[in-house]
């Protein structure tokens, strides 16, 4: 779709796991080790809401542990969680608790306690908090004081009026020109406070008891009436630093205990997210018209608003309106909107009390749903018991959902309910209805006497897509509207760009350039083509798109100088699957800027969302330049060259943006791969080196072009120094050029001996640090290379010969000996990873083709690698993965099981050969013994193993069969280190596999074994550094 000027742009979500895994990155570990997993957190509260604060929290690699006050039996001693007995109420005491344990942040879930000003007692303190102040909380606190702030800032909400006499609220509701039905105490009610009367007479009851019975004890002291709208009721949650918001996917809740909304009121029985009712448009202006104009109007009146902020909304005939406002997450609505965060949450909170959120923005998984199921206590929300064990949480966790505790405790090793609402089991599905299928399917395998709970949460939006309605663009997976916003994002990209002739405003449907306004008396429009080639390749691996479009600018105007032209305007094409508008918006800003360099406007462009032709995460680049010439400038003057004429040589950035399959081929064959450090400080990757964008040409040279004094130029692109000068000189010439007089980037030094390149290849392929040559007559040489390098690096590269018959157009001499002579420095000082001594000796041990060992003896031959494999064993001879190892150089040793009488007699014979060989790590890839006891207590925290599945769901053998029956969308590898029982010992490292439609036990299996290459060298290196290791009972420690 066109971007000239006014051109739609479309935008889909990118695909990605449903659940974010710990994924650590191994560039600079031993730097970093001890930066990640070093903070501690306080979570406050009890609830599943808590809970689930808690199990995304503890997904960070920042976070170290979480403690939960005062917590429940779900997160007692859970893996990085445990809960805390400290009070919650005695601020002074919670503060020291704080710095006692080096609490980094706090986060408070639950309203009472913000209300109390906890955030301001403990901010007071020193001690960092995620949160609102309690004045800011009277948004929840005070439902008085919201009504009036709403009209104070012309918000959209129901009428109201506040009363403190009970008779004035009966004479209001039975006076007032709407229906004034709505009766609600003005304090904190625990989410129970609101009644909905069906008459006048029903709402008169509700002041009364309210107001004389005292059913919500202080907090009904003041109520409000309000007029009862008709409509949908959604949940729409924010996160803002007080100046910032950055909404959350909408979720709505269920309040009534039965099925069908019947039966009494409730704190929430269940809930899911997103709400198809709600679109894209009308999520951007419930931002725009509430929760903005709320965090705008809270900060005008000196009461800054930090934290989530939650508007309960109705979707009226006139639009939405606030029916009130929590000042944290809802529950359960928490347990179905964090599952859909791909971001870090801790990394998003922190960047909230930093007041930065604007560069930290939350990204959410989309084309997900996540519905959450309450189960409640019978009796409940009236009194109920107490103490009844729960039977069947890990059966629920074994089919892929997540149970959040709320009222249970722990009793004698048992758990057991001791509140009201007991569990809520959450699950994440491609959409709704499977989503609430699963976690019903969970909810049946868990048991309590008496246990109630719904099993239609989400019928009204299921209803709401069942409704028949037309196919959409939309539904092809090209969302037009999300598109529009890109375009409105770039508008003022390429507005920046604006020069004569054209003033670069998209927003028609093609683009206009006045040549005379440019000043053009006799112009010869000339205009080139071009794309980045497989560097996008890279750029994508390393999730580097800042510089990619400077490659493409440059590789189109640097054309065009060829003829002498000046770059006029540019026209980009983005092509992709799935568009990512953070993506593109990069790439974008990257072409605005290399126009601004090149001197050209940003004309127009055109994205293309193409869904099946690109996978998710790819794009690809083509660039359009214009240019005009004055008609007796042009380039190359050919009758002009002569023999003898001298060649100047312009510096190249680098390898600049052509032979990049070559480049990418060199790269997977070498020790190195795009994350190694390079450098003498290592703070650049070969990544960032192997992406340094082309130079841009255009301004430095144009003057010295339109001089008179250069008979051709030309750019040294595709097909290299062989191939490029030929196409400005006449048939009957060519250039002599000597390496030995430019200065050849070590990068090149580096993929010539890497990649053993002969001297042709390299001359074809790459531009050898030479960007553009240009051809002048000899007397005036030394004047056009002065005027040069007071721009660019140029040097006196070679002359113009004569051809002799059967002679080569393009002869560079002593290129080999330029290339070891820049290596000598090269290879130490530059292109070299930070090597580590005395790395930690590790043996594998296998039993067949060892494809998991070829993976660690890749990733083991890294210089940046903190393991070194010395042995591999195998319980079969002949096997393909000993001659892998004995091609790799490493010992290998056969020691068959059938020749021993039992496990400890074998296990001992493997013992002695490992101790031969100095031993320290043990790695089973695909050994198909199991270890005895003995063994692996002597080797505890030392033997590394990896298992097909998501542990610990799936244990023991047939994974994926078990997986596919199971229905579960996500399933993956995990390393673990290896206990006595089968796949129990600590887990070191998982990633994430999604089970896609029509998956066979085959098809699953080649892609997590995909997944296990990278995840067990991930896991090795995280061991062997030193990053992880097993503590007490067995638990891992990271340091």
């Amino acid at each position: 779709m066109s971007r000239c000027l006014l051109g739609t742009v479309v935008f889909g979500g990118v695909a990605e796991d449903a659940f974010p895994l710990l994924k650590i990155p191994l560039k600079k570990m031993a730097a970093r080790r001890i930066e990640l997993m070093a903070d501690q957190v306080l979570v406050i509260g009890s609830g599943g809401r808590e809970h689930a604060l808690a199990w995304k929290l503890a997904q960070s690699p920042h976070v170290k542990h979480v403690f939960v006050a005062p917590g429940n039996a779900g997160t007692a001693d859970n893996g990085k969680i445990s809960n805390s007995a400290v009070s919650v109420s005695h601020h002074a005491a919670l503060a020291q608790f704080c710095r006692d344990q080096e609490i980094r942040l706090v986060v408070v879930g639950p309203e009472v306690p913000l209300a109390a000003g906890i955030v301001d007692d403990l901010t007071a303190a020193g001690v960092r908090c995620f949160g609102p102040t309690a004045k800011a909380a009277q948004l929840e606190s005070s439902k008085s004081f919201t009504k009036a702030f709403l009209d104070r800032h012309e918000i959209p909400t129901a009428r109201w009026k506040s009363f403190t006499d009970p008779k004035a609220a009966c004479s209001f509701i039975n006076s007032a020109n709407f229906p004034a039905l709505v009766v609600k105490a003005s304090g904190l009610a625990a989410g129970k406070g609101v009644i909905v009367a069906s008459n006048k007479e029903e709402a008169c009851k509700a002041v009364n008891e309210i107001m004389q019975d005292k059913t919500f004890g202080t907090a009904g002291e003041t109520v409000v009436v309000e007029e009862l709208l008709e409509g949908e009721e959604v949940s729409c949650l924010c996160f803002t630093d007080g100046i910032t918001v950055a909404p959350m996917p909408p979720a709505q809740d269920h309040k009534r205990l039965m099925d069908g909304d019947e039966g009494p009121n409730t704190g929430g029985m269940g809930a899911y997210s997103p709400t198809p009712q709600i679109s894209k448009d009308l999520l951007q202006k419930i931002r725009d018209t509430i929760l903005q104009k709320t965090v705008d109007g809270m900060r005008k009146e000196g009461v800054p608003y930090f934290g989530v902020l939650y508007a309960g909304l109705m979707l009226t005939k006139d639009g939405p309106k606030v029916l009130e406002f929590n000042c944290r997450f809802g529950d359960p609505e928490c347990q179905v909107i964090l599952p859909l965060l791909k971001s870090d949450l801790y990394e998003v909170m922190q960047a909230v009390v930093n007041k930065k959120l604007s560069i930290s923005m939350p990204v959410w998984f989309e084309d997900s749903a996540a519905v959450t199921v309450v189960m409640a206590s019978e009796g409940y929300p009236g009194t109920y018991p107490k103490g009844l064990e729960i039977t069947g949480l890990s059966k629920a966790k074994q089919l892929g959902l997540e149970v959040f505790h709320a009222g249970t405790a722990l009793k004698d090793g048992k758990v057991v309910t001791s509140g009201g609402r007991v569990l809520t089991v959450t699950a994440v599905k491609e959409d709704l209805t499977t989503a609430l299928q699963e976690a019903n399917n969970g909810v049946a395998a868990i048991h309590f006497k008496g246990a109630i709970y719904r099993r239609d949460i989400g019928y009204r939006a299921i209803a709401f897509l069942r409704q028949s309605r037309g196919l959409t663009y939309k539904n092809s997976g090209v969302d037009i509207a999300a598109g529009n916003t890109l375009v409105q994002k770039i508008k003022p990209l390429a507005a920046a760009t604006s020069r004569s002739g054209c003033n670069a405003e998209l927003g028609g449907f093609a683009g206009l350039f006045d040549l005379k306004a440019a000043g053009y008396k006799d112009p010869v429009l000339v205009s080139g083509t071009d794309g980045v080639g497989t560097k996008l390749k890279i750029a994508q691996v390393c999730k580097r798109h800042d510089t990619i479009g400077q490659d493409l600018v440059a590789m189109c105007v640097n054309d065009i100088l060829a003829q002498g032209a000046e770059p006029l305007f540019f026209l980009d094409y983005f092509a992709c699957g799935k568009l990512d508008v953070e993506v593109a918006q990069g790439v974008i800003a990257g072409i605005s800027e290399a126009c601004k360099k090149a001197g050209c406007a940003l004309l127009g462009g055109e994205t293309a969302e193409m869904p099946g032709m690109y996978p998710p995460g790819e794009y690809d680049l083509a660039g359009f330049a214009v240019g005009a010439v004055e008609r007796g400038q042009m380039l190359p003057q050919l009758d002009r060259i002569a023999d003898g004429d001298v060649v100047i040589g312009v510096a190249s950035s680098g390898v600049h943006s052509n032979g990049y399959s070559l480049v990418r081929k060199i790269v997977e064959k070498s020790s190195f791969d795009f994350s190694s450090p390079v450098g003498a400080s290592g703070d650049q990757t070969l990544g960032d080196l192997l992406l340094t964008p082309t130079k841009i040409y255009s301004k430095s040279l144009l003057p010295i072009l339109r001089s008179g004094h250069v008979k051709a130029y030309a750019h040294i692109t595709g097909g290299g120094l062989l191939e490029n000068i030929p196409r400005v000189l006449p048939e009957s010439f060519g250039v002599v050029l000597d390496a030995l007089t430019w200065k050849i980037p070590e990068i090149f030094c580096w993929l010539h001996k890497e990649g053993n390149l002969s001297e042709e290849e390299m001359t074809r392929t790459f531009n050898c640090g030479i960007g553009a040559v240009l051809v002048v007559q000899k007397e005036l040489a030394q004047q056009v290379l002065k005027d040069i390098q007071r721009h660019e690096a140029a040097w006196l590269i070679g002359k113009v010969v004569a051809l002799q018959k059967g002679s080569a157009h393009v002869k560079v001499h002593n290129l080999l000996r330029a290339l070891q002579a820049n290596r000598s420095l090269s290879v130490h000082s530059h292109i070299q990873g930070k090597i580590q001594t005395n790395k930690v000796k590790v043996a594998v041990l296998i039993s067949g083709t060892g494809t998991n060992l070829e993976a660690l003896i890749n990733s083991t031959k890294k210089p940046t690698s903190f393991a070194q494999i010395v042995l591999v064993v195998s319980n079969k001879a002949g096997v393909e993965g000993l001659r892998k190892a004995e091609r790799a150089g490493i010992p290998t040793r056969v020691i068959d099981h059938k020749l021993y009488e039992s496990r400890a007699e074998f296990d001992s014979a493997v013992d002695k050969v490992l101790e031969e060989f100095s031993v320290q790590l043990i790695c089973l890839a695909g050994f198909m013994r199991i270890l005895s006891g003995p063994f692996v207590k002597k080797w505890e925290g030392k033997i590394l193993n990896i298992h097909p599945s998501l542990l610990p769901s799936f244990k023991g053998a047939n994974a994926h069969k078990l997986v596919l029956q199971a229905g579960v969308r996500v399933t993956g590898c995990t390393v673990h280190f290896v206990a006595e029982e089968v796949d129990a010992g600590a887990i070191i490292f998982q990633e994430a596999v999604p089970v896609k439609i029509g998956d066979t036990v085959e098809t699953l299996s080649e892609r997590v074994k995909e997944a296990e290459h990278r995840a067990f060298p991930a896991a090795l290196q995280l061991v062997a550094s030193g990053a992880v290791q097993v503590g007490e009972a067995g638990r891992i420690c990271w340091k």
